[in-house]
């Protein structure tokens, strides 16, 4: 997707090697147009599937899961890091660790969320080990619904997370792929 890539070139910075910072219209301040137009182009890549429901992980993956899904018109449902005071249901949970963070946090989603008949897709910002990817396709597994593919914003593809997701019989979409960082530059394939 041209315009993510744009803006990862005009916006992003190269921290080192293997980190990537997004933070001015992706993680923590958001482009509402890019949101937009990133959940357009999702909406296109899975069109014709049918998806009941879109999952992702707090909080990155939030807004572009929330565009998809009025453009397929379909809830959204986020996995939380943390069990909340009024959460006192059933619930769908696995452990998932963080490549950024360098910590392992339990992910959750109430089981009147997700049922056997949905089929699911899953979006998140960064494919890098594959990791969150892998945890959110572990709780609709619980449930025993369908994931219908990954929807990954940016993916660093000379890390593993694609690799191990497609072989695990997964289809992955990617906005932006990454080959490598250099001379703090960005090389998309």
């Amino acid at each position: 997707m041209d315009l993510l890539k744009k803006r990862i070139q005009s916006d992003g910075q190269v921290l080192n090697d293997s980190l990537l910072k997004v933070d001015s219209f992706l993680n923590q301040q958001m482009d509402p147009q890019l949101m937009l137009k990133m959940g357009e182009e999702f909406a296109k890549r899975f069109q014709g599937e049918s998806i009941t429901k879109i999952l992702t992980i707090e909080a990155s993956g939030i807004a572009v899961s929330i565009m998809t899904g009025l453009f397929l018109n379909v809830p959204v449902v986020f996995a939380r890091k943390k069990k909340s005071m009024v959460s006192n249901e059933a619930l769908y949970c696995t452990k998932v660790y963080s490549f950024t963070k360098r910590e392992s946090n339990d992910i959750i989603v109430s089981k009147s969320f997700l049922q056997k008949d949905d089929h699911v897709l899953i979006i998140d910002d960064f494919l890098a080990n594959g990791e969150a990817a892998t945890g959110l396709a572990t709780i609709v597994e619980q449930a025993n619904a369908k994931v219908i593919g990954i929807g990954i914003v940016i993916e660093k593809a000379f890390q593993p997370g694609a690799q191990k997701l497609i072989q695990a019989g997964y289809r992955v979409e990617s906005l932006a792929r990454i080959g490598s960082f250099s001379n703090g530059q960005v090389n998309f394939l």
